[in-house]
């Protein structure tokens, strides 16, 4: 059912949550990152995508036997590839920065992430109004992305945390090659449509439907996240999980798992709100508003506190770029 409406505020709705799922982190000093990340890709990529397509699509199992594997693999395959942009993700933050990377990897993503599926799916579009808007928008993004990272940068040196060129470079190479494997969620989910076609014949509702979708794409993303968090906690953090100081820690990793896969469960929701161009609109709109969240976040939290005025400058230009993208984004649904 096409409500652009009713799909658009979702789609906020969705970006704010995914662009905030992480602000528990900032209460769990006592966790590395291995910690919190086994847990939360256990939650939210494996037990609640499980459940809800448990509750919301009858005969799950039976259905997804009738999806031909030719079908099914490559919708698995573009989770893992997103599964391996969040380790590199992890990495680059290291080197880089969160800012930069953030920006980096979340405005590569936007960009291929609604290319690739308008190039193979809505190829007779090119030349239209839809066309010219959601290229004028990705383009508006980039630059406002651009900003953003030029921003962080900024705001790194004021705080004396600049890293060495050679750990720059390096970085910048996995916040690139994150983004790039990032994009191939939304590819991912634009090829699985079948599911959810077998998921209302089974008798789920149109807005369920999409529970079936979710559920190969994220156990796919599930298994490069929980194998590296695994691989850190051989490092000796493993007995953290023990220590009874950290045990409304596991409440606050609920709390980041329940708001992710919910901000990603009405991702999809709104995206088949939108009409035809809905996953290929909906992804760089769910990416812009993830930025603008985590960027308000950032200031509420202090983070940009004695950066000096031309960082926060920047930031606010680049976010104004970011408005207008969306606003260019909605301009090209049909």
């Amino acid at each position: 059912m096409h409500d652009a409406a009713t799909g658009g505020m979702l789609l906020i709705l969705a970006g704010v949550m995914n662009g905030s799922f992480a602000l528990p982190m900032k209460r769990m000093p006592r966790w590395e990152w291995e910690n919190v990340w086994l847990v939360w890709s256990l939650l939210a990529l494996v037990v609640m995508p499980l459940a809800t397509a448990l509750a919301c699509v009858p005969h799950l199992f039976s259905g997804l036997q009738e999806i031909p594997m030719t079908t099914l693999l490559p919708v698995v395959l573009c989770g893992a590839a997103w599964g391996v942009a969040q380790v590199l993700f992890g990495l680059s933050v290291v080197a880089i920065g969160m800012a930069l990377t953030f920006s980096l990897v979340l405005g590569i993503s936007a960009a291929l992430g609604a290319v690739i599926p308008f190039l193979h799916f809505h190829e007779d579009l090119l030349w239209t109004r839809s066309g010219a808007f959601l290229f004028i928008g990705l383009g508006v993004l980039a630059l406002g992305m651009a900003l953003c990272a030029w921003a962080g940068a900024l705001r790194e040196r004021a705080a004396g945390g600049a890293a060495k060129a050679a750990s720059i470079r390096f970085g910048l190479l996995l916040a690139i090659a994150s983004g790039v494997c990032a994009s191939s969620m939304n590819v991912g989910f634009s090829y699985a449509k079948e599911l959810s076609v077998m998921a209302v014949r089974h008798g789920a509702s149109p807005a369920g439907s999409a529970t079936a979708e979710w559920l190969p794409l994220l156990a796919g993303g599930a298994i490069p996240n929980l194998f590296y968090a695994a691989y850190l906690l051989r490092r000796g953090t493993a007995g953290r999980y023990l220590d009874v100081r950290t045990r409304w820690y596991w409440l606050l990793t609920m709390c980041m798992a329940s708001l992710w896969f919910a901000g990603t469960t009405l991702y999809g929701v709104a995206s088949g709100m939108l009409g035809s161009l809905g996953a290929v609109l909906g992804w760089p709109v769910f990416m812009s508003i993830m930025v603008l969240v985590a960027s308000l976040l950032g200031w509420m939290a202090g983070e940009w506190r004695g950066s000096g005025s031309r960082p926060v400058r920047v930031q606010f230009a680049g976010l104004i770029l970011l408005t207008a993208a969306v606003f260019l984004f909605s301009r090209a649904a049909v």
